[in-house]
């Protein structure tokens, strides 16, 4: 053990909080990326970022694989549009089809070749630390999770798009990446700058009552403020996914 070092921040804690609310209720999930490069040390520190996230029993069960080659990236697009179009013709219901509706979305997946690097973030079903004092590993799903939020308001910080793309299934990324056995994969984040006429749905994020509650049932108080903190953009009608 060794003392505690808390981060201070250079406001106060309730400034600091609204500044971090305002960048992310700007952050939007992207379908039409820039091919504007993105160095790698910026997303090694993205990465670095989600590492802090916690885990059950630190053992950080995540790796996270940084793509740029565009042979892989062409390869993985090929291979994901095949499950997509599997999805969208005999997998997903109708109700699954319906949701899907007002995202635009179908079968071809550009941006996993026009954006500049794609993340994909693979759980371990076992830790393979060579320090480790085993090999279990605990609440995988949720401290994979974590880390790969954690990896979203990093790059939303530092003004790169993101993608939460999650073909199904998702096994082609393990023989493409040469991922050995104990590693699953998670996510496929791309991840780069949006392009110059990016568009996104006009979809609206709950609001803050819809989604707390205080202590057993209790309905939030008016704010002192008058003004409730809300996860939508206050100065435009741009929603958010």
């Amino acid at each position: 053990m060794r003392p505690h070092r808390p981060y201070v921040p250079e406001t106060s804690p309730a400034a600091a909080a609204d500044r971090f609310l305002e960048v992310m209720r700007q952050r939007r999930s992207v379908r039409f990326f820039s091919d504007r490069p993105v160095p790698r040390e910026l997303v090694e520190t993205l990465i670095a970022a989600a590492g802090t996230a916690p885990s059950g029993a630190n053992k950080q069960p995540w790796r996270f694989v940084a793509v740029s080659d565009p042979a892989l990236k062409r390869e993985i697009r090929l291979a994901a549009e095949a499950e997509e179009r599997l999805l969208y013709e005999k997998r997903a219901n109708d109700d699954w089809l319906r949701d899907l509706a007002p995202l635009g979305t179908d079968a071809e997946k550009p941006y996993l070749e026009i954006a500049p690097w794609l993340v994909v973030i693979f759980k371990l079903v076992r830790d393979d630390a060579p320090d480790r004092r085993s090999d279990q590993v605990y609440y995988v799903n949720e401290s994979v999770g974590l880390a790969a939020g954690l990896f979203l308001a990093a790059a939303q910080h530092a003004g790169l798009a993101t993608l939460t793309h999650t073909p199904s299934p998702m096994a082609f990324l393990s023989r493409i990446l040469d991922r050995p056995d104990h590693e699953r994969p998670f996510l496929l984040v791309p991840l780069g700058h949006p392009a110059d006429d990016c568009v996104v749905p006009e979809i609206s994020r709950k609001p803050l009552d819809s989604i707390m509650v205080l202590n057993r049932s209790e309905a939030l108080p008016p704010p002192a403020s008058g003004v409730r903190p809300s996860s939508n953009p206050p100065t435009t009608t741009d929603r958010s996914e």
